[in-house]
């Protein structure tokens, strides 16, 4: 398939920037659950779905199981193409799984638990494989991330990049932690499956990478360990692409919300731009607790945005709306800069009015304690283009 952020004619995608001589691009990949429109329970329906919106071969993909459907956005040169890029793949989608009884849902888990056995990808033997190896693991498949890809960057410096950009991590995940619900139950958690998937031995945080070449040891570990089947199961929540010039972030959940989408690949572009910037000038990378930027992790998807959080270079315990506002400033020159300063403060101003994901789920399961409730929510919303 062709990876977000890039083209078979261009190298731009998404909101683009311009640091120095670099234009930076963005593009957006995002995962959705079918589910029967009556029982709202995960349905196998991929296949059928994805033939019914057949015509779109590059934007619209299977996932690792047939409960699940892709979309990747196609070369937008502005954060309102990108937007409306989103729109129009969610609506054919959507469109084409009510043709089957079914309904679209941006959801990052199936909320109710699955029965029976995974119906995994048929024509993808590397799932079956990955099911054989990894066992139970592969029950957290059943579940939907959103991916930011920025581009165009070669490989050194997406590591370097990388490595400043990790400290903000926890942030991006409370801000769109959206799976309260897991199998039946409320977790305790604002993103469970930020923790569900940590439990692969090759996702969670990425290393600190001293060099290029740190960097290519480590993916070379994960492989000759077992760990991964291959570099497309280096399921760090960032790492460089494997096969394109970009870098992936990949610790969101998936949310219904169009406007949250893109503020997160408005926010992830400007950071990646910001820390370039510093590179540039040749700024001291600032000092960072691997021990505290784990717990931030925890904490970020324990409380999500209505919590607390960690300073990831302090370790101070501060309200999770004060580190969202505080990742809104460091990156605003580069938001002025490309003209979406102006929608990503409105729409972190709604974020934090209304509440995350995680918060209006949980607010709908209490009008009734129902989990359909959850559910239907969750469809409404997906379908709110």
């Amino acid at each position: 398939m062709i990876e977000p952020g890039t083209s078979t004619t261009s190298t731009s995608s998404g909101t683009s920037s311009t640091t120095g001589t670099v234009p930076l691009t963005v593009g957006v990949e995002e995962e959705f659950l079918l589910v029967d429109a009556r029982t709202l329970r995960v349905v196998p329906a991929a296949p059928l779905v994805l033939a019914t919106a057949a015509g779109l071969p590059h934007e619209l993909h299977p996932e690792g199981t047939r409960y699940q459907v892709e979309i990747s956005t196609p070369v937008a040169d502005s954060a309102v193409t990108l937007r409306r890029e989103l729109a129009g793949l969610r609506r054919t989608l959507a469109q084409a799984a009510r043709a089957h009884g079914c309904r679209l849902l941006a959801a990052p888990s199936p909320v109710l638990a699955v029965d029976g056995p995974l119906h995994l990808t048929d024509d993808e033997p590397r799932q079956r494989e990955q099911h054989r190896r990894y066992g139970a693991l592969t029950d957290t498949l059943v579940s939907c991330g959103r991916h930011i890809h920025i581009g165009t960057l070669d490989v050194d410096t997406a590591v370097a990049v990388s490595n400043r950009v990790r400290p903000w991590l926890p942030t991006l995940i409370a801000l769109a932690a959206n799976s309260p619900f897991w199998n039946g139950r409320d977790t305790g958690h604002a993103s469970w499956r930020a923790m569900a998937w940590s439990g692969w031995p090759s996702a969670g945080l990425p290393p600190h990478f001293t060099s290029t070449a740190h960097f290519r040891r480590s993916v070379e570990t994960l492989l000759g360990s077992g760990a991964a089947l291959d570099t497309k199961m280096v399921y760090w929540d960032l790492r460089p692409s494997g096969n394109w010039p970009t870098l992936e972030i990949r610790a969101p959940d998936m949310s219904p919300y169009i406007d949250t989408a893109i503020l997160q690949a408005e926010l992830a572009r400007a950071l990646v731009a910001t820390v370039l910037r510093d590179i540039a000038e040749q700024r001291p990378e600032p000092a960072l607790r691997e021990d505290v930027l784990r717990l931030a992790r925890w904490r970020a998807a324990h409380d999500g945005l209505e919590g607390f959080g960690l300073d990831p270079y302090t370790g101070a315990e501060l309200p999770a709306a004060d580190l969202a506002e505080a990742l809104l400033d460091l990156v605003a020159p580069e938001l002025a800069s490309t003209g979406d300063l102006d929608h990503a403060a409105r729409t972190l101003t709604a974020l934090l009015r209304d509440g995350s994901g995680a918060h209006r789920q949980r607010t709908a399961f209490a009008r009734r304690g129902d989990l359909t409730d959850v559910l239907r929510h969750l469809a409404d919303e997906t379908e709110n283009f």
